[in-house]
């Protein structure tokens, strides 16, 4: 079954290339099982770091990375890029690029306004049984994705809203910080490395909290603060992912650092650097502080596109593809 998407900017629907599909669906649908060792084998640390290495790393690669049909085929600007196109030559060094986001991924000048944490494909939705846009337990179980043992977190995203960002393996895969605001927590939760494909996400039940990952919880409700509340910022390795680089540079991508707690974040800003495959952000809000875009929420409903989480899920639910640093959302006011 194809999987389609709408193109933000032009409102088209596309039909998504799915890398190694039918080894995935392959794996999913018939190992998890049969077989379960080898899912859990294979999505193991150790198996996705011999895989990252065969793909991004292994002499093969680089010669791929030098061939124009392999750029091509995974629809990279080479233009964006910051460093020098002769250094972009292993598989690796392609996924890892730096890009001119200053001047090709231009943000909103609002302050009240969310912003993409990536060039993904993005999903939105409600923890809320109230609410239009409640999707419960579909991409993840809510108190296994902060933690169950965070119980003040759990307490202050009850019944909040989310947005699900599905990074591709061609996709430029810096994080950047969605709003502004000063980082309250950060930690890390372990967890597999299964596949974002969708799939594999249809066919394992809420993998987003299964998966190891990084949860950075920020309040905006500070000076020069984007005004959203709290804002937790979960960023989910998945196959291929070996490690979630800290990284966050107030301008461009001059001194890098770690993310700690007391720090302020600029909107907008990298935060952080995905290794090579795919991955996903989740954002969490907490209940009645954003409103999403209205593009978002219609583009969920697209009669005209084939999605395999509505096949999958029951719901129509068809992904917006969007740019880092683009809109996603506003902050509601509060009197």
């Amino acid at each position: 079954m194809q999987h389609q998407y709408v193109a933000r900017e032009t409102g088209e629907v596309r039909t998504e290339t799915l890398f190694a599909d039918r080894i995935v669906n392959l794996l999913y649908s018939k190992a998890r099982e049969t077989v379960p060792v080898l899912l859990k084998a294979l999505t193991g640390a150790r198996m996705s770091s011999v895989l990252g290495y065969v793909n991004y790393d292994f002499s093969l690669g680089s010669k791929l990375a030098g061939n124009s049909r392999f750029i091509e085929t995974l629809g990279i600007d080479l233009n964006e890029c910051v460093d020098p196109l002769h250094t972009l030559n292993t598989p690796r060094a392609i996924f890892e690029r730096k890009i001119c986001y200053w001047r090709k991924r231009e943000m909103p000048n609002d302050p009240a306004v969310v912003v993409s944490p990536a060039d993904a494909k993005v999903l939105v939705g409600s923890l809320c049984d109230q609410q239009a846009l409640f999707i419960k337990d579909k991409f993840f179980d809510f108190e296994e994705l902060l933690g169950k043992d965070r119980r003040h977190w759990l307490d202050e995203f009850h019944r909040g809203d989310f947005a699900v960002f599905r990074l591709t393996p061609e996709k430029y895969h810096y994080n950047h910080s969605p709003v502004a605001g000063e980082v309250v927590d950060i930690y890390e939760l372990e967890g597999g490395y299964h596949s974002c494909n969708p799939g594999a996400i249809v066919a394992l039940a809420t993998p987003y909290s299964k998966n190891k990952r990084v949860v950075t919880v920020i309040d905006t409700d500070v000076p020069n603060g984007t005004g959203v509340g709290l804002v937790a910022m979960v960023e989910v390795v998945a196959l291929m992912i070996g490690e979630i680089v800290q990284a966050y540079s107030d301008e461009r991508y001059a001194n890098p650092r770690n993310v700690r707690v007391g720090q302020f974040l600029r909107k907008g800003a990298p935060k952080s650097l995905y290794r090579p495959g795919s991955s996903t952000d989740v954002l969490i809000f907490q209940r009645g502080r954003v409103r999403f875009d209205s593009d978002l929420v219609s583009n969920m409903y697209n009669q005209h596109a084939t999605s395999r989480f509505s096949r999958g899920f029951g719901m129509q639910l068809v992904e917006t593809d969007v740019r880092v640093r683009s809109s996603i959302a506003r902050a509601v006011r509060r009197y």
